[in-house]
C-alpha cells in the first residue's frame, strides 16, 4: 500500500472509510437516539487503535450504544461485569489441568477468558480490585495476556470501551490517573435533548424491529486503522498539538497563569500522539486527507480531561477539567505565524 496519500488506492480507502462511517451512523440511529459526537469519538478511537473510557449516570444506553457498534463492525463482543470479587483469571483465562485421552497423561490446558473478544465492554471498571484492574490495562497497552509463565497474544482488532458512573463512589476502586492515561479518550455520555428523550420514549415502548447489518469486517477494520497512520500531518499541526499540552505543565515556561493557579498536574507526552491521531482518523470520517487545527481542537477535551488533574483552588471554585482545556484552545493561537510569534509560546518551543 503506498504511502503517499493522493495514491489511488489510498484515496479509495478514505473514500471507504468515510462510507462506512456513515452506514454505521445510520445502522446506530435504528437503535441510539442522538450521541452523534460520543459515537463519533467511539469510532476515532476504534480506527485510531484506542481504547475509550465513558463515563455517564444510569440509564443513558451505554451498554446498549457499545453493543450496536460491535454489530455494526461484525467483531465478537464480550461484556465483563466489573464486580469487587472479579479475580484476573477472570477476564484474562486460567490454565486447567486435563487428562490426554490418547497418551493417559496430565497437562495444562489454557482456557481463553473473555478478553479474547474484539470488542470489550469494562462495565463500572472502578468496581473492581487494582490487581484486576492491572490485568485489564496491561491487555489494553501490550495486547496481550500473562498467564503464569506464559504470554498469549489478544485478537486483532482489540477495543476496551470501560464505562464508570461518577455517582454512588461507595465501595469503588477509582483508576489513578496513571492508568486513565492509557485510555484514548474519556467520553462523557450526557443526558438526552427533549425531543431525543420523547423519541426514546416512544421508541423503547414499541415492538423491537431492529435490523442491524454489519457494514465493516475486523479484517477491514485493521486495514483502515494502518490507512490511518499513513496520513501527513504538517509541522504547524504538530507544534499546535505541542503547544497545547505543554501548556498543561505546571510551572514550565510559558505555561499561562490560570494553569498554574487551577492544576496541580499536567499532560504528558501521550495526550500529543493521541490527539494527532484522533486529528488523522477524524480527517478521514469525514473525507479529508489533511488534519487541520479544527479537528485537534475538537478533540481536545477527550484526550485531555483525563490527563490534566485539577487542584483544591480550581475545586473550590467549581473549575472542572473542561473549563480549563476550553480557555487553553481559545487562547492559543491557531494560524501558523501566530502561534510562532507568540512571546509566551516561544518559551514553550525553545524549552
Amino acid at each position: 500500500m503506498a504511502d503517499s496519500i493522493g495514491d489511488g488506492t489510498t484515496q479509495e480507502s478514505i473514500q471507504k472509510l468515510s462510507r462506512a462511517y456513515s452506514d454505521v451512523r445510520e445502522q446506530m440511529s435504528q437503535v441510539i437516539v442522538g450521541q452523534d459526537e460520543v459515537i463519533e469519538q467511539l469510532l476515532i478511537a476504534l480506527f485510531s487503535r484506542g481504547h475509550c473510557l465513558l463515563e455517564g449516570v444510569p440509564g443513558l444506553a451505554k451498554t446498549l450504544m457499545i453493543s450496536t457498534l460491535a454489530r455494526c463492525l461484525s467483531m465478537d463482543f464480550a461484556r465483563i461485569q466489573f464486580t469487587p470479587d472479579l479475580m484476573p483469571a477472570d477476564i484474562t483465562g486460567t490454565d486447567v489441568l486435563q487428562e490426554n485421552r490418547d497418551t493417559g497423561q496430565r497437562e495444562f490446558r489454557f482456557i481463553k477468558g473473555p478478553l479474547f473478544h474484539n470488542v470489550i465492554l469494562a462495565d463500572e471498571i472502578n468496581r473492581t480490585p487494582p490487581k484486576t484492574q492491572a490485568a485489564m490495562l496491561e491487555a489494553m497497552q501490550e495486547r496481550q495476556v500473562t498467564v503464569g509463565q506464559e504470554r498469549h497474544q489478544l485478537s486483532d482488532p482489540f477495543f476496551v470501551l470501560a464505562t464508570q458512573n461518577p455517582i454512588e463512589q461507595e465501595g469503588t476502586y477509582p483508576l489513578p490517573e496513571a492508568q486513565q492515561d492509557r485510555f484514548m479518550f474519556k467520553v462523557f455520555v450526557k443526558y438526552p435533548s427533549f425531543a431525543e428523550e420523547k423519541q426514546i420514549a416512544k421508541q423503547t415502548t414499541m415492538l423491537e424491529s431492529d435490523q442491524i447489518k454489519p457494514v465493516l469486517t475486523g479484517e477491514e477494520i485493521v486495514e483502515l486503522q494502518k490507512i490511518v497512520r499513513q496520513v501527513p500531518v504538517t509541522d504547524h499541526i504538530v507544534e499546535y498539538a505541542l503547544a497545547l499540552v505543554r501548556q498543561t505543565r505546571v510551572s514550565e515556561p510559558g505555561a499561562p497563569d490560570f494553569i498554574n493557579e487551577w492544576l496541580s498536574w499536567g499532560a504528558g507526552p501521550r495526550a500529543v500522539q493521541n490527539l494527532l491521531l484522533g486529528g488523522k482518523s477524524r480527517a478521514l470520517l469525514n473525507g479529508r486527507s489533511h488534519v487541520s487545527t479544527d479537528d485537534i481542537d475538537a478533540l481536545a477535551q477527550p484526550v485531555l480531561r483525563h490527563r490534566i488533574v485539577t487542584n483544591f483552588s480550581a475545586e473550590s471554585e467549581g473549575v472542572t477539567p473542561d473549563r480549563v482545556i476550553q480557555r487553553l484552545v481559545e487562547e492559543t493561537p491557531s494560524k501558523e505565524g501566530e502561534l510562532t510569534s507568540d512571546p509566551r509560546l516561544q518559551k514553550i518551543f525553545a524549552a
